[in-house]
């Protein structure tokens, strides 16, 4: 699902608009697509740690369920690994003898166990540990280590509270 948004006859697309759209009350409910409901749950239970409306949120606010996904940033797939990360945390989940960051096969149940990786990361990172997490996905457990913390980035910190917020409203 790609979303759009027009601001003085300008059309804007991505995170950005989806963000603003949702800002603006104009997007209800997350939807999770009834092909990767069943996906989600099984990788979810991966990392119990964190809930599946977590991960289902993640994965809605990084590609809006769109495996062929690509960022700017160059982050790839429907969980957006960016390629340096992926060569480290890919996994071979369905086990067809590759690990591709293009399969949600392969790439939902990677991003549920970077979830994982991440929490151990940031487990001696001052505040919420669930955020930390979530801003360790987003900016790197580098950072949120550096900053003690949620890193003071707009993007981050804008991510989590989406994140936070999405998990409340998910539909299964």
């Amino acid at each position: 699902m790609v979303i759009g948004l027009v601001v003085a006859g300008v059309i804007f697309s991505g995170n950005w608009a989806w963000q603003t759209a949702k800002s603006y009350g104009l997007i209800g409910p997350v939807q999770v697509p009834p092909d990767y409901r069943a996906l989600v749950l099984s990788s979810a239970q991966r990392c119990p740690a964190i809930p599946p409306e977590i991960l289902a949120a993640q994965l809605a606010n990084e590609s809006h369920w769109n495996p062929k996904a690509t960022s700017s940033a160059g982050a790839q797939g429907i969980a957006q690994f960016m390629p340096e990360v992926w060569n480290q945390v890919g996994i071979d989940a369905n086990g067809d003898g590759a690990a591709n960051v293009w399969d949600p096969e392969d790439a939902i149940p990677a991003a549920a166990d970077f979830n994982c990786l991440n929490r151990k990361l940031v487990k001696n990172v001052s505040g919420n540990r669930l955020n930390n997490t979530l801003a360790a996905y987003n900016a790197g457990h580098g950072a949120v280590r550096k900053y003690d913390g949620i890193p003071p980035f707009p993007e981050t910190q804008n991510y989590v509270k989406a994140i936070l917020e999405d998990a409340k409203n998910i539909s299964w």
